[in-house]
């Protein structure tokens, strides 16, 4: 399913590969996509909102809504 997080933090092409590790971690097949002009994560994955949150938080960034 498709996942669109707002998430606040992000501004770099650092973030944007630890972003997309840290999804991929939990979910190999996941395809994500981040908009860093837009604070936004798109990711089709099969792992719920909360799991995506939690490994976010991991590396250190937060939901921004």
């Amino acid at each position: 399913m498709m996942q669109e997080l707002k998430v606040a933090g992000m501004s770099c092409a650092h973030c944007v590969r630890a972003v997309t590790a840290a999804i991929q971690a939990k979910d190999p097949g996941a395809r994500v996509e981040v908009l860093l002009e837009l604070g936004l994560v798109r990711a089709e994955t099969r792992l719920p909102r909360a799991e995506i949150a939690a490994a976010l938080a991991e590396e250190g960034y937060q939901l921004a809504g």
